[in-house]
């Protein structure tokens, strides 16, 4: 082993969260698991949260780039995340209360509730023609009707992709052709923040650019005229199929078939088919949901405050959950409507005792102030979690204090669309937390940092995140592109999964995001990461979010630019510039400061909240914008690129 590393590491974060004895002593999982075999492990997951139709007889095959897992099982993820809990007598027990964005709009549908609607649509798309092997596209809102969709295409063993009812038609229209759709669902309208958004017109657009489709399912959800075309397209309660579970049994199917495609961007403009298949994904999806939310499915009420259209939606709100018989809350609008305290009244009026959220949300919430959640009882709440992209100290420690009232654990989870599952993870009653840190592989995971040249760095250096074994959820390629696949993943290193993200690990083997290395900056010869600097910028207790960006510099190479949002919308001076300037060095270094620090009320961010440092990147180097489609306000990087041209007038 060699201390070689490719990213400078400067931030300490030194704070230490043991889990308490209460917690350890109800755990789901116990140090004990950290030993055990790697094939035993899968083994026993797969046989205790999965159902078989046959049982499989080869564990996996590891053939660099590509796996294979439970080999010779047969399956259906319809019939493991619905049937089987009404057989075993759990037909009572509510699958989702979902709420509305509309105050007043709300189910409860049971596991029951569920079979029925399951079956109901799985032979409306068998009666419009959708069999086996028919791949179907998906297009809505965070209504039931999606999950149903999704499932009632697992039933029938048809593929899915779902896309994310904030995108356009273009991005619509690439995915469907793609994939080769034949069928597209879709709604009406849907809802946000009080107002519609019409998704069957953009899907009129999008299917406009997509030939292949020949049928349109719409589900009626704000009941407005929308336009239908006679012949192809088909109101959903109007060709509602029998909901009679004998009419329409789950077609067993092969663990390796193929469950999903989940589209992600790339470098270049054309999006990736990441190919998720259907028994690895699945128990991946169950036993990470079971023992890092330490989920008991007799009491708990779980919320993911994800969108289904994105991979956390899918593994965590519909495939993990509903296969481990949770009950979990789902939510059709924002976390500010109509009152910044919307997310807290929701987890009051449920009960709700697991949350799932992003980083970005989190940091949304410090910046409207405690008091929203101060006004109610969250005391149900013993477990939180982080998703989406590494957590700042602080914001870690918010949560805790604010949300978790000091006494949840938070696990602050590491895994990609490409991933399936979790992989890097605290697990509660189990890990020391630490602010910021993800700490520990999965067990069964086997993660490292590499070096540029491949040599592992030792504890306290950074570089990249790898994957040095196959899990049962990792994808099985890149749709129809294998060159792209074995390109993106398997080229730097010889058989060896490459990430694209940046980490450390400390003395304690504990893992650090580091954020994409794209968001990697040279500054003076010194490799530092964009999570860090944005981490000691959000440590001051006027910041409420922050994010980094480089631009070229004739001296240093490159010179680091921060975009600032100071709590309760305060403006920003040059005396606050200079005290947040110092404030990093003291932090981390004088060589991490700021060159320029940009104050805006708002970040750019994507409808899942995710900031667009892209974006950032293009105004800190004064470029002509790139592509603002997925901004949940396109309006905000504007105003920054105004303010930031503003701040470099009066420098010069």
């Amino acid at each position: 082993m060699t201390t070689e590393q490719t990213i400078d590491t400067l931030f300490l974060e030194e704070r230490r969260y043991p889990p308490s004895a209460e917690f350890a002593a109800q755990a789901n999982a116990t140090s004990a698991i950290y030993e055990e075999d790697f094939e035993s492990f899968w083994a026993r997951n797969a046989s205790e949260r999965v159902s078989w139709f046959e049982p499989f007889s080869t564990l996996y095959e590891w053939e660099p780039p590509y796996t294979k897992w439970f080999l010779g099982g047969k399956l259906n993820v319809s019939y493991n995340c619905v049937d089987r809990h009404v057989e075993h007598g759990r037909g009572a027990k509510v699958a989702f209360h979902w709420e509305g964005e509309p105050d007043g709009d709300l189910r409860a549908i049971t596991y029951e509730d569920l079979q029925h609607e399951v079956v109901a649509f799985a032979n409306t798309l068998k009666e419009l023609g959708v069999e086996k092997g028919t791949p179907v596209a998906i297009y809505m809102g965070m209504v039931p009707e999606l999950p149903i969709a999704m499932l009632a295409c697992t039933r029938l063993g048809a593929p899915h992709t779902v896309v994310f009812g904030g995108f356009s038609a273009d991005s619509l229209s690439d995915r469907m052709n793609d994939m080769g759709c034949e069928v597209l669902v879709t709604q009406d309208e849907a809802w946000r923040r009080g107002t519609t958004v019409p998704l069957k017109r953009i899907a009129d657009d999008a299917m406009s650019d997509a030939p292949g489709v020949k049928t349109c399912i719409v589900v009626r959800r704000t009941g407005n005229d929308v336009p239908m075309a006679e012949g192809r397209d088909h109101w959903y309660h109007d060709v509602r199929g029998s909901d009679d579970p004998a009419s329409c049994p789950p077609e067993p199917m092969d663990a390796e078939d193929l469950l999903f495609l989940m589209y992600t961007s790339g470098t270049t403009a054309k999006p990736k088919g990441i190919a998720h298949t259907t028994g690895g994904y699945l128990v991946g999806a169950a036993a990470t949901h079971y023992y890092v939310f330490d989920l008991k499915p007799d009491a708990d009420v779980y919320w993911c405050a994800a969108d289904v259209g994105w991979i956390t939606g899918h593994s965590y709100i519909v495939y993990g959950p509903l296969c481990n018989g949770a009950t979990s809350v789902m939510y059709e609008g924002t976390p500010d409507y109509p009152d910044k305290d919307r997310w807290w009244s929701i987890i009051e009026r449920y009960g709700v005792t697991i949350l799932y959220t992003a980083p970005t949300a989190i940091r949304s919430h410090m910046k409207w102030g405690p008091e929203h959640a101060a006004k109610h009882d969250l005391t149900s709440l013993r477990l939180l979690g982080s998703v989406g992209e590494p957590i700042n100290p602080e914001a870690w420690v918010w949560y805790h204090e604010n949300i978790g009232g000091e006494r949840c654990p938070i696990v602050d989870t590491w895994w990609q669309t490409e991933t399936g599952m979790i992989l890097i993870t605290p697990l509660p009653g189990v890990t020391t937390t630490k602010p910021g840190s993800a700490t520990q592989p999965f067990p069964g995971v086997d993660a490292a940092v590499f070096s540029e040249s491949g040599d592992e760095v030792g504890p306290g250096g950074g570089g990249y995140l790898v994957l040095k074994r196959p899990w049962p959820a990792m994808l099985r390629g890149i749709f129809g592109d294998d060159a792209r696949y074995r390109e993106t993943y398997w080229s730097k290193y010889d058989g060896v999964y490459f990430a694209g993200d940046g980490a450390r690990v400390d003395e304690d083997g504990d893992f650090w995001l580091l954020g994409r290395v794209d968001d990697v900056m040279n500054v003076s010869g010194h490799r530092i990461s964009t999570i860090e600097v944005e981490s000691a910028l959000v440590d001051h207790p006027e910041v409420a979010e922050a994010a980094v960006a480089a631009r070229n510099d004739a001296t240093t190479g490159q010179a680091i630019v921060a975009f600032v949002t100071l709590k309760g919308g305060a403006d920003g001076s040059v005396a606050k510039l200079e005290e947040l300037r110092n404030h990093v060095a003291q932090k981390i270094g004088p060589i991490a400061k700021p060159a320029n620090i940009v104050f805006t009320p708002e970040l750019p961010k994507t409808r899942s909240g995710k900031i667009m440092r892209r974006l950032l990147r293009d105004v800190a180097e004064n470029r002509p914008l790139g592509d603002t489609t997925t901004l949940a306000d396109p309006t905000v990087v504007e105003e920054i690129r105004d303010r930031g041209q503003a701040e470099a007038g009066k420098e010069d």
